[in-house]
């Protein structure tokens, strides 16, 4: 069943005050995960980002992984997530260090 409430969303870039940055962590993940992602090309025009999640702990959130990897794709294949009109996220759990990102961008 679908619920539609009458307001406009909050971006996370009104959640906090004052400048945001990068840890150590995040940057070095960040290397990491454009060294890693394989040489694609994403289509223009509206895309569909679909993203499943391996994690070992089960009771780690969905979506605070989801942000800061949609920004690395940004960065690596230089498309603007605006383009963005529709994500599917799915989380699995797995054993410690079978973690893992699995995602497809395509045109819809």
């Amino acid at each position: 069943m679908s619920t539609k409430i009458k307001i406009k969303p909050l971006s996370v870039n009104k959640c906090w005050q004052g400048k945001r940055f990068k840890t150590k962590e995040y940057k070095n993940y960040e290397l990491l995960v454009l060294h890693l992602l394989p040489v694609l090309s994403v289509p223009h025009g509206n895309l569909r980002l679909i993203i499943q999640v391996g994690m070992s702990n089960s009771l780690s959130d969905l979506d605070n992984v989801i942000k800061p990897f949609q920004d690395i794709l940004q960065k690596k294949y230089s498309f603007n997530d605006k383009a963005i009109h529709e994500l599917i996220m799915k989380k699995e759990k797995v054993g410690k260090g079978e973690e893992f990102i699995n995602f497809e961008i395509e045109k819809i």
